[in-house]
């Protein structure tokens, strides 16, 4: 199949000095082009390539200050102002721990980066920008006014690419492989099995990984015990419900390369179109509510008692958005939380078993 012809690197320039106010992602979009294309035909123009070196640039920033982290995926934007401190570096796998940046990052999905430097009103803003190979977004930073610009451009020189073109190679995403189920009866059953041994909840991933099923195709055969299905609205009545309460939380948003986390209350919650938005001092949110296809509440057993999430899918089977309340290891989960998920807006069974098949 002809693939049209790509926007040089002047065209891409062009277009965004005449929509400078048009979201990167937006652009590169109408552009044709991804959004790591589109950051990387400015090169030279107030952006510069770094390598991705993950470990390092974690490390590095420590230094920095206080910035502004920001992982996204197409359906939701999670944003969240601190410090990387406990940082934990590894071959495959790193984690930021501290007390308001907290990350679990996949480090061989992140194979592009930039050090971008922007002008708006006349004020400097500069951000690190990470991306896949494909060109998508993996994590973002955007330095603040208390920031440490010393450190910062110590770090970007450091990591300095020796290649600069305003050019970038990406390669086309792949269409993932969702398990089909050979024969439903036999793997709920050892579904069910597998569920009912877990004693934490970082062994669910394994344990699907063992049946071959992703995370919805479990959710939707494991029976009403451990998963209900509930109305699409209950994520708006958790927020409302959670600020009223000043219950904390926590907020799992992520893509293939990073996963960010706010553990905390909420309070500001604003509803603005299709977007639940949450604006509070060191945390934003915006949830695009018109992407969730399903919402599910998940109760899977711990060495502690159960402890139940609520998890928000798209349209392709794969997951937002996912809450919790706020524990820490050792401790049973929270009574009000619990008492909030067994009591959101439920669909009835006979709804959830005839259900889209759509993620088989």
């Amino acid at each position: 199949m002809h693939q049209p012809e790509k926007p040089s690197p002047e065209r891409i320039r062009r277009a965004r000095e005449d929509s400078p106010k048009i979201r990167g992602r937006d652009l590169a979009a109408r552009l044709g082009i991804s959004e790591a294309e589109l950051v990387a035909a400015h090169c030279g123009f107030g952006t510069v390539r770094i390598e991705p070196r993950v470990n390092d640039v974690l490390t590095g920033l420590g230094a920095v200050g206080e910035v502004m982290a920001l992982t996204r995926n197409d359906s939701a934007v999670h944003e969240k102002i601190g410090i990387y401190d406990r940082v934990f570096t590894g071959k495959h796998h790193a984690i930021v721990l501290g007390n308001d940046i907290d990350l679990r990052i996949f480090l061989k999905v992140w194979a592009h980066g930039f050090a971008v430097e922007t002008c708006d009103g006349g004020e400097i803003c500069r951000c690190l920008q990470f991306f896949d190979a494909a060109g998508e977004a993996v994590h973002k930073v955007h330095l603040r006014p208390s920031s440490n610009l010393y450190a910062y451009q110590k770090l970007t020189d450091e990591l300095q690419s020796s290649n600069q073109e305003p050019i970038l190679s990406v390669k086309q995403r792949s269409a993932e492989n969702i398990a089909k189920i050979p024969d439903q009866a036999a793997i709920v059953d050892d579904l069910r099995e597998h569920w009912s041994r877990l004693t934490d909840v970082h062994q669910f991933f394994d344990m699907l990984k063992t049946l071959n099923l992703s995370r919805r195709q479990a959710v939707r055969i494991v029976g009403q015990d451990y998963a209900w299905l509930l109305d699409n609205d209950a994520v708006s009545a958790m927020f409302h419900h959670a600020a009223e309460d000043e219950m904390p939380i926590m907020c799992f948003v992520g893509n293939r390369g990073c996963i960010q986390i706010h553990s905390g209350p909420i309070k500001s919650v604003k509803q603005i179109g299709p977007w639940i938005n949450v604006l509070d001092e060191t945390f934003h949110l915006h949830l695009r509510t018109h992407h969730i296809r399903e919402v599910w509440a998940v109760r899977k057993p711990t060495k502690d008692g159960h402890v139940t999430s609520l998890e928000a899918y798209g349209a392709d089977g794969k997951m937002i958005i996912q809450f919790f309340g706020t524990r820490k290891e050792g401790e049973p989960e929270r009574d009000d939380w619990r008492l909030l998920t067994e009591n959101l807006p439920r669909i009835a069974s006979s709804s959830a078993a005839s259900g889209n098949t759509d993620a088989y």
